[in-house]
């Protein structure tokens, strides 16, 4: 360890990289009891740590050596790094990356004048090819984390931890892809610091380094989760996992809803936004609190990127909720009879809908697929419990993945058996009562034969609404939607409520 010791001293990393700042996030502090210290490395100029070992490694090279030029394999990151590394160094770059690249994190490298390669689905089928072109080109390659001086490159975020925070520290918590990282990290705090914790986060999908500590030998995965794609590694290297082994106390596995539960954590508390990989090590630190009950003690959680897909975040915004366990989703079924509907609503209180999804399908029963705030666990329990008290079968689908990914999005159909039924589309304002308020002013007459709403964060809701006029009461219909005040349209006419739904 010694040797890693002098090379992260050593390291020639400031030619590029910058110190970022050590910032405690006030919000999640306070709400899970222990001081949250984000390690901001989403704010290298390449919004990742990885500049800090491509450019250690270039720097040793030789002139002939970068005149031959570099080529390396890599997610995107690690691309970054090596291209601008280049462009600094004035040696050409071949970048071989996964056709599952993101675009955003292709066009930063291919704009630093890098060579780009697509080759691969993952990580390890663009490493193969780049090893490839390496001996076809004599060129020299740059791994993303297998090499003593990427190691130590990424070692001076540890470096920079410790000297930033001289007070007592809990953990660190590191994010866990090929294993460059949190090796770099361990070898200097381990040497100087040894009661802190060095704690791995890996998403379960993909945990190469988790299951190969766990084996004892390197293990390769058949296939790698993608929505960390930062991290998503068959196989780790041979010399992270032995300093791993020596070095790490524990791996921590994550679900992608925990992980976009993180990315919102840190906009709440930063108003910037990580990419999943980069928010890894929040979810981890939030995790083990929880499972530990720590209180008082001082976290450090490394936001090692920012390289995110902008049409990510729909998915991540829907998921966050569910991930702090702070919205419940549930089916119930309610009896197919006027009042029914309204009656339910009633039982949920003032709680927040965040969704709602009902078709009439069968004379006697209506099956509901609600989304709800809560404020954990706890209350979603208790939520299920008073419904079923009330004779209304409730399943709790919050960790139902089919439900979350795609039933909530299909919930209807035609319904033949209705009649009279007019379609319509409204704008609730975005507050609580305003569905009660809809509900209290229609005509107990009329049944609502289809229903849906999402909470899409604006300041107005979307409702589509099915109600069973008679045609005796048109005129009071009228009355009822002018005097509502909410704004409204008819789509009884429109194809695509007759092609799917009608």
């Amino acid at each position: 360890m010694n040797g890693y010791l002098k090379r992260i001293l050593n390291a020639r990393v400031y030619d590029v990289a910058v110190e970022t700042p050590l910032e405690v996030a006030p919000n999640l502090s306070a709400r899970i009891g222990n001081t949250v210290l984000l390690k901001r490395e989403d704010m290298q100029p390449v919004f990742s740590f990885k500049l800090r070992g491509a450019y250690n490694k270039m720097a040793q090279l030789t002139r002939e050596q970068l005149e031959r030029g570099v080529i390396a394999a890599s997610a995107g990151n690690h691309a970054q790094g090596v291209a601008l590394s280049a462009q600094m160094l004035g040696c050409k770059a071949v970048i071989v990356m996964p056709t599952t690249t993101p675009q955003i994190k292709i066009q930063a490298v291919a704009g630093r004048g890098a060579k780009v390669v697509l080759f691969g689905d993952s990580y390890s089928d663009a490493y193969a090819h780049a090893l490839e072109l390496e001996q076809q080109n004599k060129m020299t390659f740059v791994h993303p984390y297998d090499d003593p001086d990427v190691i130590a490159g990424q070692g001076t975020i540890a470096m920079e931890i410790l000297r930033q925070h001289t007070r007592p520290i809990h953990a660190i918590f590191v994010p866990i892809g090929g294993g460059g990282l949190i090796s770099g990290v361990a070898a200097y705090v381990k040497e100087l610091r040894p009661d802190i914790k060095i704690i791995g986060v890996q998403p379960v999908d993909s945990d190469a380094m988790h299951r190969s500590v766990k084996a004892r030998r390197r293990v390769t995965l058949d296939h790698v989760g993608l929505f960390a794609d930062g991290v998503a590694v068959k196989q780790v290297g041979t010399e992270t996992f032995r300093l791993c082994r020596k070095l790490v106390d524990e791996i921590i596995l994550v679900d992608t809803d925990a992980t976009c539960a993180a990315l919102k954590d840190v906009f709440e508390d930063t108003r910037s936004i990580l990419e999943p990989a980069g928010a890894l090590a929040i979810a981890g630190a939030k995790l083990y609190a929880a499972r530990e009950g720590l209180k008082d003690e001082t976290l450090v959680a490394i936001a090692s990127g920012a390289n995110m897909n902008f049409d990510r975040l729909r998915f991540v915004a829907e998921r966050a909720e569910i991930g702090e366990r702070r919205e419940a989703i549930l089916a119930v079924t309610i009896p197919e009879t006027a009042g029914s509907f309204r009656k339910f609503c009633a039982l949920l209180g003032k709680r927040n809908i965040t969704e709602f999804n009902y078709r009439y399908a069968d004379p006697q029963a209506a099956q509901v697929f609600v989304g709800i705030q809560v404020r954990d666990q706890d209350e979603t329990a208790e939520l299920v419990e008073k419904l079923k008290k009330s004779r209304l079968p409730t399943l709790d689908l919050s960790d139902n993945e089919m439900a979350k990914l795609h039933l909530r999005h299909l919930v209807g159909g035609h319904a033949p058996e209705v009649k009279n039924e007019i379609l319509f589309r409204f704008e609730f304002p975005e507050r609580p009562g305003a569905l009660m308020l809809f509900l209290n002013s229609m005509s107990s007459n009329w049944n609502i034969s289809l229903f849906h709403y999402r909470n899409h964060g604006a300041d107005y809701g979307r409702v589509l609404a099915g109600m069973q006029v008679p045609h005796h009461d048109k005129k009071a219909l009228k009355t009822f939607l002018d005097t509502l005040g909410y704004r409204y349209w008819d789509e009884s006419g429109n194809p695509a409520y007759r092609l799917f739904l009608g």
